[in-house]
């Protein structure tokens, strides 16, 4: 057996949903995992001010240093209006900073700042502890092995470079 994907197939001749059965529609199971995540943290977002625009930017930005706007709204994985309203919100609440780039006078790149980073602190442990639980009773080199699977799926299907 090979590592190549199959060749493209006509529609006509691709198994039907109920054929292959929602449990074993990765779309699907992903979405439902997904949900259930962020189900999981939105008491303690509210808590603390957050939406899950606000929570997916401040973890970007905890990680990665002055992404233009474009690029947080990808790592993010938020629509570009959605992100904006969110950052406004952010800025408002002294958790980011905007600058203009300094080889591009359009564009912007955004900044967490001391507050911003703290309060993204206070909430990792709860996100670390539900990402621990999604992986109860999976040994880690399944784990790798899962995680390895995710990053070819998402290089097979992204639109952009990041």
């Amino acid at each position: 057996m090979t590592d190549q994907s199959p060749p493209d197939r006509p529609p006509a001749t691709l198994p039907r949903l109920g054929e292959i059965g929602l449990a074993n529609y990765a779309p699907y199971l992903m979405n439902r995992i997904m949900g259930r995540y962020n189900a999981s943290l939105r008491d303690e977002m509210a808590g603390l001010g957050l939406t899950t625009p606000k929570m997916r930017a401040l973890a970007v930005l905890s990680v990665i240093e002055g992404p233009l706007i474009r690029e947080l709204a990808v790592y993010s994985v938020v629509e570009q209006s959605t992100l904006s309203r969110a950052l406004d919100q952010l800025g408002t609440e002294g958790l980011i900073r905007r600058e203009t780039d300094a080889s591009d006078s359009r564009a912007t790149r955004v900044h967490i700042t001391e507050a911003g980073r703290a309060l993204f602190e206070t909430l990792w442990p709860h996100m670390a502890e539900t990402h621990d639980r999604m992986f109860r009773g999976i040994p880690p080199e399944e784990r790798r092995a899962f995680v390895g699977t995710l990053q070819k799926m998402l290089a097979n299907i992204r639109k952009h470079d990041l």
